[in-house]
């Protein structure tokens, strides 16, 4: 008898920090690097990228990135992340965001691709110190509409824990399965969307923007709504088709920080 055969598996960590606009750490290893490249805006920009293409049965991959005080940073990816299709254990991914006193970064990824049969396991950590800003996004699509893809099985767990001084003030988890999948028309889960987004900004002015972004949501084929509390604002909107929830997305963001979207991104007008 043949033992099944041992499938190689890629692992990935990418890791960086600013003081004051000074690189104090980088470090990357397996697929996962990270580059910054040359900008002129008011903040350096920070580029993932998972060199393996995308993510399967136990793939690892980890990004990091850490601020300090008083500094600001747009950390992004230079392409939409995949999840392939997986038999066996989930693909991983761990995203540690830490942002000191004073300090604000953008956490805007491109979208997250999820084929049919994948198995993917997310876990982003943001932590805040005193008055630090957090801006954070992720976009999940179900396929590809344009190559005719439909996702019938999958798994998905993804979390999102906003911390401030140890204090938690956003813990958004998510799960998603097959049995959902197939319950997708339900108002209570995806409403048969193909794509779907959480916009999260905690800072001290969140519940100064409710007014502007809720007048905002007026993209043809996306439903969204936003609520806020003292502090920290959350978004989340969904639509058929990912390009636009794309369009509606970038407007929010617009609202959000001054400057404009990372440079790697792509956007339809």
């Amino acid at each position: 008898m043949f033992d099944a055969a041992i499938m190689q598996r890629s692992f990935g960590a990418a890791k960086v920090a600013l003081d004051r606009g000074t690189l104090t750490e980088l470090s990357q290893s397996g697929s996962a690097k990270v580059m910054l490249p040359r900008t002129y805006g008011a903040a350096p920009e920070l580029v993932f990228l998972n060199t393996s293409g995308g993510l399967t049965a136990g793939d690892r991959l980890e990004y990091s990135v850490t601020l300090g005080p008083d500094t600001r940073a747009i950390a992004t990816t230079q392409t939409a992340e995949r999840a392939y299709r997986a038999d066996g254990e989930p693909a991983q991914a761990t995203v540690s965001l830490h942002v000191a006193s004073g300090g604000r970064l953008d956490w805007l990824p491109q979208d997250t691709i999820l084929f049919d049969g994948s198995s993917f396991a997310r876990r982003t950590d943001i932590r805040l110190c005193g008055d630090a800003v957090f801006l954070g996004l992720e976009t999940m699509v179900l396929g590809r509409q344009a190559m005719g893809e439909t996702v019938r099985e999958i798994f998905l767990r993804d979390s999102r824990k906003v911390t401030r001084d140890g204090q938690v003030e956003v813990f958004d988890p998510l799960r998603l399965d097959s049995v959902a999948i197939n319950r997708a028309g339900s108002p209570a889960l995806l409403s048969n969307a193909r794509a779907f987004s959480v916009l999260i900004y905690s800072g001290p002015d969140a519940d100064r923007h409710l007014q502007d972004l809720r007048a905002s949501l007026d993209e043809p084929g996306v439903e969204a709504a936003v609520s806020a509390l003292p502090g920290r604002m959350i978004l989340r909107a969904c639509a058929a088709d990912a390009w636009p929830l794309r369009r509606q997305i970038v407007r929010l963001i617009a609202i959000l920080r001054p400057g404009g979207m990372p440079r790697v991104w792509q956007s339809q007008e």
